[in-house]
């Protein structure tokens, strides 16, 4: 089996080194090894760093975010024959020597995509916040695992680190269109394409007073998760979203128009109340046209199955087939 070991890296000159020397040269199951980084525009050595410690380089110059990297990382492992590709930071948050693990139940044929989980503890598995994690990025984690793990009906704990391993049928499968990352986005898509998910608890560290590439603010990580989570919902459970988008006015517009029938039963006449039958119909007009939106939303997520469908036939006629059927 070939693996291809990835790094998207910005301004990392300091730790890349450090990172792609702690790749294991050998690895049960594994017959090659290819270590690269991916250069989203940084403004220190990171690039010369990384060539001069063993690693190809992908580079143009520009700043184009996680997201876009990481749909280069995975055409590169394609186009390169790769079983299996790993993603990991370029920070030493996470340590190299750990790969082995990712990698063992996909060459051992149980997991297409293997995900490092930084919360659970390794001897009880329960949750524990990793040490120097602020509690807001901690809880934020929490409340987007909650989330896609209803959506996909599975319990994940962690479903954004940037440790992962993908074998090549789950490569197939990806197809991300984020502009910002892609770590909550690709462990939906491969959840709902029934994908074999394993979750493997992983140290972490947290360097005190470094910031991160990825998070800006504690606020602005809420903001980009909680949009990150409407679009789960709304791509994944359409008719649930719009069911309660529309419910909530329906239900608070019926409340209106009651309101208004029993006083026109108890006074016999509408004023001073008219006003609520009007905001009463609004609001259930409101909650029928949510519903309408579901309705149609829900036919375009059949048509987005079958685009993925198409998608993938597609990479499997430019990039070859699955590293099984080889």
């Amino acid at each position: 089996m070939k693996l291809i070991v990835f790094s998207i890296c910005k301004d990392e000159a300091a730790t890349i080194g450090k990172v792609l020397d702690d790749i294991p040269s050998r690895i049960a199951g594994v017959t090659e090894i290819e270590k690269w980084v991916i250069d989203d525009g940084s403004s220190d050595k990171t690039a010369e760093v990384a060539a001069e410690h063993g690693a190809n380089i992908l580079q143009d110059g520009d700043s184009k975010r996680l997201a876009f990297r990481f749909r280069e990382a995975i055409e590169t492992a394609l186009s390169r024959e790769a079983d299996i590709m790993v993603n990991i930071d370029g920070d030493m948050q996470f340590n190299p020597i750990d790969i082995p693990k990712l990698v063992e139940p996909i060459v051992k044929g149980q997991a297409d995509f293997v995900a490092a989980d930084r919360f659970s503890d390794k001897a009880s598995g329960e949750y524990r916040r990793p040490d120097n994690m602020s509690r807001g990025k901690y809880w934020g984690n929490r409340v987007g695992a909650r989330v896609v793990s209803k959506l996909s009906k599975h319990n994940f704990h962690d479903v954004t680190s940037g440790f992962r391993a993908y074998n090549r049928k789950a490569l197939f499968a990806l197809n991300t269109d984020g502009t910002y990352t892609y770590t909550q986005e690709s462990f939906q898509v491969l959840a709902m394409k029934k994908m074999r998910i394993v979750a493997v608890p992983i140290d972490v560290t947290y360097h005190v007073g470094r910031r991160s590439k990825v998070v800006q603010s504690i606020l602005h990580f809420i903001a980009i998760s909680a949009v990150s989570i409407l679009r789960s919902y709304r791509d994944f459970a359409a008719l649930r979203f719009f069911g309660w988008l529309g419910f909530t006015p329906f239900i608070i517009g019926l409340g209106f128009i009651a309101f208004l029938l029993i006083h026109y039963v108890v006074s016999g006449e509408f004023t001073p109340y008219k006003f609520t039958g009007f905001v009463g119909v609004y609001l259930i007009t409101m909650g029928i046209i949510f519903w309408a939106l579901g309705l149609v939303a829900d036919m375009l997520s059949r048509m987005l199955n079958n685009q993925e469908k198409i998608l993938e036939h597609l990479k499997r006629q430019r990039f070859g087939k699955d590293s099984d059927e080889k």
